[in-house]
């Protein structure tokens, strides 16, 4: 059976992986260029067609 050490050695290792993952998951959302979609022939936006 798991005793009380292993368990806390575990829950640290896995919730520091876990913040790590966090931080690296916003710093590649921030960082991240936008994809545009391309533009459909013969579209217009509703701002050109408003005027």
């Amino acid at each position: 059976m798991i005793s009380d050490g292993e368990l806390y050695q575990l829950a640290i290792v896995l919730g520091s992986s876990a913040m790590a993952l966090i931080v690296v998951y916003h710093y590649l959302e921030v960082n991240a260029e936008d994809e545009k979609a391309p533009a459909v022939a013969g579209a217009q936006s509703a701002k050109q067609a408003a005027a």
